[in-house]
């Protein structure tokens, strides 16, 4: 409901005023009443009324003045006066203070019927222009997460069929008409290092996985997107000139990928394999070339270039290896994502589903579930790690061996995986953390993009609506430490990768990753890096 507030040192003119406007048609309701205007400004800070009907000349403070203090406090409610006085000064004076309306003593029900009406559907069109404004504002903070997880989508096969229909891909990415379409899939193995990391280097290894694969991709490709999938696995997808040549295609593809493996074990020290998927003609086939490209890393059957990793997409032919169409990539998106958020319903509706089609197949040897079941467990660990938890803590590894051993049917497969996601989802630590898990996401992906800028933990507060403190505590629980020391880190991590490429000074750098004070800079990079900035240039 409109509150109305009526400021004026004549009680009949109060009491008559509460009775002449028609409340409940107007949707409104008394906000309060004051007789003069230091009274009003008192009433009107307590009660925050939409509409304030006032007199001019009262004692202590006059109407005017009483307006223009409101004004320097920034009340934005509607102002409406109401006075036996129509001098014109006074009216010249009251546009200035952007009053919406001046009447003259004594006015008819209808006359203020009218102006209310008018004055309450002008503060309906400013709400709704303020919530648009608001949306919009949302939307422009969000608009980079959200392409990202399309693109995720348009990877993985889990892009609603909508987006199929002609005319409806996003405009940002309505060139993928006019391109061919190939996958590049990027898989961290696991190894000693990989295993040993917290989780707060973990993101930041995965920021700089990204940032490595897009710079030598734009060397390569002038269009392409990078996308994080699951657990360790991330994809490049690549979209070549239609009619450009296989063979060139093929060789700008090795080159990108002997240059990521080269450049993640020399700048993060971390082994990676790349797959890569087919060549296609039409955008919808993207999962396809997806699923080959990881198909290739699995297999590890057709090395591409002599002494790397990296795997073209051979192995089609052979038995027990799951066809392009049952999309494994999907399944295991869809269910690291059910098994984050804790839901456990639709978890198991997707292995049921998954399993279903696997028995339809009919052609999986035990060795193949048992080897299913091993890329689903690795799955269940690093989803779970994600979310600040350790998978050896609810279950004991000896005996997860022996049972893997014992799985040959994929019946058998679908009930253990049941098992073990619900007692994943029913632990107290995972438990209602779906939330809290996808705010910290943001909030990492939100540093990730804007770390150059002045960020605040409270400026991501009010973007997710969430109180400052309990936003803390929330990240602190998922990440395992303090946002500030986190946003340092991923400041000083951008710092020194500045600093090697040796084009800035210490002061440049310090200022394109959000320090002014170089003292400053210069203290926390030597404290995350045990070094001075000008060491690491020498």
């Amino acid at each position: 409901m409109w509150k109305i507030a009526i400021i004026d040192d004549d009680r009949n003119v109060l009491e008559g005023m509460k009775r002449a406007i028609p409340w409940e048609e107007l949707d409104s309701e008394w906000a309060g009443e004051a007789l003069n205007g230091e009274e009003g400004l008192h009433m009107i800070h307590s009660h925050d009324p939409d509409i304030v009907i006032t007199d001019i000349y009262m004692p202590v403070m006059n109407g005017l003045e009483m307006i223009e203090k409101l004004r320097e406090r920034d009340f934005h409610g509607k102002v409406i006066i109401l006075s036996g006085y129509s001098d014109f000064e006074y009216a010249r004076q009251a546009l200035r203070l952007n009053v919406s309306d001046y009447l003259s003593k004594p006015v008819s029900i209808p006359t203020l019927k009218t102006i209310l009406a008018k004055v309450i559907e002008e503060l309906k069109e400013e709400e709704q222009r303020s919530r648009q404004e608001e949306l919009e504002q949302k939307l422009a903070v969000y608009e980079p997460f959200i392409q990202k997880e399309w693109v995720k989508s348009a990877a993985a096969g889990t892009l609603d069929s909508f987006y199929h229909q002609e005319g409806m891909l996003p405009p940002a990415y309505r060139f993928w008409t006019e391109r061919e379409h190939v996958v590049v899939g990027i898989d961290v193995v696991r190894d000693f290092r990989a295993s040993e990391v917290s989780l707060t280097d973990w993101n930041l290894f995965r920021f700089a996985i990204s940032n490595i694969a897009c710079e030598i991709a734009r060397d390569l490709f002038a269009a392409f997107e990078y996308t994080d999938l699951h657990s360790t696995r991330s994809a490049l997808v690549i979209h070549p000139q239609m009619g450009e040549g296989a063979e060139q295609v093929q060789q700008r593809l090795e080159s990108l990928g002997t240059r990521l493996i080269d450049c993640v074990s020399s700048y993060l020290k971390l082994v990676i394999r790349v797959g890569v998927g087919t060549v296609k003609a039409h955008w919808p086939d993207i999962p396809d070339s997806t699923e080959e490209a990881f198909r290739a890393i699995d297999l590890r059957e057709e090395r591409m270039a002599p002494g790397y990793e990296l795997y073209g997409s051979g192995g089609a032919g052979k038995s027990g290896v799951l066809p392009v169409q049952m999309r494994p990539v999907k399944f295991y998106l869809e269910l690291a994502g059910a098994i984050k958020s804790s839901q456990l319903q639709q978890a198991h509706g997707i292995v049921d589903e998954y399993m279903r089609q696997l028995e339809e197949r009919g052609d999986l040897t035990p060795g193949d579930l048992q080897m299913l079941a091993g890329e689903l467990w690795g799955i269940f660990a690093y989803t779970l790690y994600e979310t600040g938890q350790v998978l050896d803590d609810l279950f004991a590894g000896g005996q997860i061996a022996k049972e893997k051993a014992g799985l040959t049917k994929p019946g058998q497969l679908a009930g253990w995986l049941k098992e073990k996601i619900s007692v994943i989802c029913s632990s107290r630590e995972l438990k209602g953390s779906g939330k809290h898990r996808k705010a910290v996401e943001f909030m990492v992906g939100y540093i990730h993009e804007h770390y150059a800028e002045d960020i605040t933990l409270g400026e991501l507060a009010d973007k997710l609506l969430i109180s400052r403190n309990y936003l803390a505590i929330i990240f602190k629980n998922v990440t395992g430490e303090a946002f500030n020391s986190y946003l340092a880190r991923v400041r000083i991590e951008k710092a020194r990768e500045l600093l090697l490429e040796r084009n800035m000074l210490v002061y440049e750098v310090a200022e394109k990753v959000g320090y002014k004070n170089v003292p400053y800079f210069s203290t926390l990079f030597k404290k995350f890096t045990g070094m001075n900035p000008t060491e690491l240039v020498k």
